[in-house]
This record gives structure tokens, sequence and C-alpha cells, in this order.
């Protein structure tokens, strides 16, 4: 039997604060039971931390107010996930239920493909609270205004029912306001003259909603040991058209030796991309030069990526114009990547992968395909091949799921290509074994989220080609020769997709493939039965960090 499923889960007291002032319809509906246990995920805690003992006093009030940014942040995205945020928390009739609802930014459970655990919820709605609720896709195709697909805007109606588009700096303006004045103290604080100049324009896109400029700045970081990823990021929440962004923060201290270490492996990336299993009108583009890898301690989430599922690495910025220029940056988040690795990824290997093959589960292989996958992203292609427009909008909801699957087998590729060059140690056992393991923690993910179905699509795939085994006992042996060519195969695929802009093929694929069987149901209840937690709650906050 699973144990109680929020036994251990704390929130820190940020999640429980603030207000929102646009509420979903819903909300007229006070919620009058606790949660169906059986039908709730487990999550087990971990304490964010590091070592700040080498930090000025202007760098530790600077991270001080960095978390009252993220605290904004968390608000935001309580409104674009949900609405009035006070009102719904009130309604619920126990400590339990608010603290899971605190966890899921709504009455929707994150992990469990996004039912309602409370009674009297409807199901969420594809576009959150982006679109109005009553809102037809095309009542949204017939809408004039070309900034109605734009990362930062949201749709309203205005007083005679039409719809209207609104830039998030006036829909959000108090709140923005206020962030852009802390991140204006912050830049103050700040020696770096990198960290400076973007925390400056950081502070400025907020109010002007145009990101570019800073999104610029923040790639020519280099030196600095606090980061902040902040502000409109990713666009995972908006599954009707996928073209809306969500507030979120991560405050960061950068691992300058574990840094040290990754440089090299971006100046690979124009090698890898014309090496790319698939026919070369499919690889024309270059990856930027710049890219860069750094390792970080996160000691702060906050809003989307704080959201059932949390992130353990990071690939930004997402700007197609950014990339083309500059590149992108991969952020390995260290300690929350060992979290998941020794609380979730070691006990589903025992229950799962075959004995005589456990001995290749290791950190260091999590390590590198977490860390492929982010540098993957930065392979491939942006731009159709046939004149339908970026990747991202021809293929609209299902982009998000498509590119987090070309990123898994992308990366994966990497690490075969620099294993044979030497440029990678280890057992290739490892990557490939841990790999396999790795498909069992996210596929637990859902289909409401981009990289539970990416996992979905890629064991069904995989499982095709036959790069696995399953025996009698339900245990799984990697075929390491069947693995290679699985890889390939699904590489081929997915770039094509992406390349033609087929909106029609992806929809079959995440159709076909992008789905639980009966029998990998079977095996996602015995990871339940132990016991093994789905994800990681965050004690976090600046008691936390002796602040």
């Amino acid at each position: 039997m699973k144990k109680s499923l929020l036994a251990g889960i704390s929130i820190c007291a940020s999640l429980m604060m603030g207000c929102a002032e646009q509420p979903h319809k819903q909300e007229v509906k006070k919620a009058v039971a606790a949660p169906k246990v059986n039908h709730l995920v487990d999550y087990t805690d971990f304490t964010l931390t590091s070592d700040l003992s080498h930090m000025s006093g202007n760098q530790k009030i600077m991270i001080k107010k960095m978390i009252e940014v993220a605290e904004i942040m968390d608000n935001l995205f309580w409104k674009q996930a949900y609405g009035n945020k006070d009102s719904f928390i009130e309604s619920l009739p126990n400590d339990e239920l608010k603290r899971y609802a605190a966890v899921n930014y709504g009455p929707w459970d994150r992990l469990q493909d996004n039912k309602p655990f409370v009674d009297n919820t409807p199901e969420k709605p594809l576009g959150a609270n982006f679109y109005p609720q009553d809102m037809t896709k095309e009542e949204f195709d017939n809408l004039k205004d070309d900034a109605k697909t734009s990362l930062y805007t949201v749709i309203r109606r205005d007083p005679r029912g039409e719809l209207k588009v609104i830039p998030y700096s006036k829909e959000f303006e108090a709140e923005l306001d206020r962030a852009s004045s802390l991140l204006m103290e912050c830049a103050q604080l700040a020696k770096d003259p990198g960290l400076k100049k973007y925390l400056e324009l950081r502070a400025k896109a907020f109010v002007s909603n145009d990101y570019f400029t800073s999104d610029l700045a923040w790639m020519d970081m280099k030196s600095n040991p606090i980061d902040f990823v902040v502000g409109p990021i990713e666009n995972y929440e908006d599954m009707l058209f996928g073209y809306k962004a969500s507030f979120e923060a991560y405050v960061l201290i950068k691992d300058m030796k574990w840094s040290k270490k990754l440089e090299k492996y971006a100046s690979f990336l124009p090698e890898l991309q014309k090496g790319l299993p698939v026919d070369k009108k499919y690889k024309d583009e270059m990856p930027g030069t710049d890219s860069q890898l750094n390792a970080y301690d996160v000691v702060y989430y906050a809003g989307d990526c704080n959201a059932g599922g949390k992130t353990i690495a990071i690939n930004l910025p997402n700007d197609e114009r950014v990339q083309d220029q500059k590149g992108s940056r991969r952020l390995q988040l260290k300690n929350a990547m060992r979290a998941k690795f020794d609380k979730i990824l070691v006990p589903i290997s025992e229950v799962l992968i075959d004995p005589s093959q456990r001995k290749h589960i290791t950190f260091d292989a999590f390590f590198a395909n977490t860390m492929f996958h982010e540098v993957a992203h930065g392979l491939g292609i942006k731009e159709t091949i046939n004149g339908k427009g970026t990747v991202r909008k021809a293929l609209k909801e299902h982009a998000s799921a498509l590119e987090e699957g070309k990123a898994d087998i992308l990366g994966l590729y990497m690490v075969s290509q620099l294993h044979k060059k030497g440029e990678i140690d280890g057992d290739m056992k490892d990557y490939y074994t841990t790999f396999l393991a790795g498909i069992f923690r996210s596929v637990r993910f859902g289909a409401a989220s981009a990289h539970g179905v990416a996992n979905m699509v890629r064991f069904n795939f995989f499982k095709e080609y036959g790069a696995f085994e399953q025996d009698a006992a339900g245990l799984y042996k990697v075929n390491y020769e069947k693995m290679e060519e699985a890889m390939n195969a699904l590489s081929a695929k997915i770039l094509e997709l992406q390349g033609n802009g087929d909106y029609k093929g992806v929809t079959e694929l995440v159709k076909s493939h992008g789905k639980i069987s009966f029998e990998l149901q079977k095996d996602l209840d015995k990871i339940d039965d132990a016991n093994i937690p789905t994800d990681v709650v965050f004690n976090q906050g600046v008691e936390v960090l002796g602040l």
C-alpha cells in the first residue's frame, strides 16, 4: 500500500502568501471534499541550500532581494495557471488539501494528467488562464492582431465580448513594476559588470514587455558567482497553442569547479550537428558557438518551475533569434539533480532493472544524460524547411513535447558520439542503462507534462525496436546494440517532423506512442507500491539559507 501521500511535504511560507485578481469561473464552487488519496502522487522533501560563506554582505542582500522578486513571479504564475489563489486556498477544508493545492498551483494534479483532486472542479482549461475559457480556436484564429501569438500577451474580452490582446506589462502592471524596482536595487549591489547589466535590462523588460535585449545580456554573463533566471520563460502551461510564457524564477549559486569541467563540451556542437543521423536538409542550421555549460546549486524555485515536477536542468533562452546570435546557456542544477537520483532513480532501478545491470545506474551517467539533454536543444532545426515558420509555431501545442523528445534522444546521441571520441569517461552501458531507468522516472509525470509525453513516446518506440527486454519477473534489461539503432531511428523521425512542420504527423505520433500501455502501468504501479516518490518539494527561502 502507498503511504500517506502528503506525509513529509514541507512547503515554504511564500507559497501560501499573495493574491490574484482574475479568478477562474469555477471559483464560485466551494471545495467541500478532501482529496481522493489513491489518486494523488507522493512527494519527498529536500532542503535547498548552498555554501554562502564566500559571499560578500552585498551579495547576500542581493540574494534576499532576488528571492523577493521570485515570490512575485510565484504569485504571477498562480494568476496564469489558475486565477485567484487566496479565495481558492481559503475554500479548501483542511491543511493537507491546502498544501497539495500549493504544490500543484491549483486544484489539478500535475503528475496525474491534470485530473481534478478537489470535488466540484471542472477539467483544467487547456489554455490555463491565458485565454477566456469560453474562447474557441476558430475565434482566436479570426482575431486580427499579430501580438495574439506573442509569448508575452494574454487574451481577454472587451466590454462587448470581443477578444483583445493585452501585454503582460499591462495585465500585471503593479507586480511587474515592483519586481522591476527590486531588480534595479539588485543591480546597484552587483559587482560583476555582466550581472549588473543583465539585471538592469531585465528590470526594463518587465515594464517594456520586450525581453530580447536582456536575453542577450544574460548570454554575455561569464564569471558571475550568482545567477538569476527570472521572468516569463517556458510555454508548457499553455496546452491550447503553446504560445504563452509562464512566470518563474531560479536563484542560483554557481559551482565554479564543476563549471570549469563542463566548458569544453559546447564547442563540439557544430561537429555533432553535421553528424546527425538525418538527411542534410534537416541539419543545415548551425548552432551558435557561444553556448555555455555551467553547474549550480539552486537555492530558490518559484512559479512554473516549482509546479508539480521540478526542473533539474535549464536550457535558455528560448528566443530563436538569441539562439541564432549567441547560442544558449545550459545550467545543471546539481543539488536538485542529486536529490532526484538518490531518492527516486536509484530506488526505481532496484524495482525494475535486472540485477545484472543495476551496477550501470550511476550519478555521473545521470548527470551527463541530463546535461546533454539541455545541450541537445541547440542541435537540429528551429525553422521549418518548407516556409511554415518556426518549428514552435508550426507544431503548436505539440511543439514542447516533441522538442523535449528531441533533446532527450539527441542528448543520448551526443553522449555516444563524445564517448567514441574519448571525450567522456565511463562505460557506455552506464549511460544506456541509466537512460532507461530515467524513462521510468520521467514517464510518471504523465500526459499533462511535455516531458512525460516525450518519455512515453520514447519508451514505446524503443520497445518496438527491441532496445530493451522484460523477463517473466517484470525486470528490464537493455539490449545495447539495438539501443543505438533505436536512438538513431527516433532522432531522424523527430528531426524530420520538426523540419517539415508536420503538425498532423506529430499529432499521430503522440496519439499512437504518447500513452501509457497496460503493461507499463503495471510497472508504474510496482514503483508506487514500493512507496517511491514521484518528485520532490523544497524547503527553501531566506531562513533556510541563514540570511
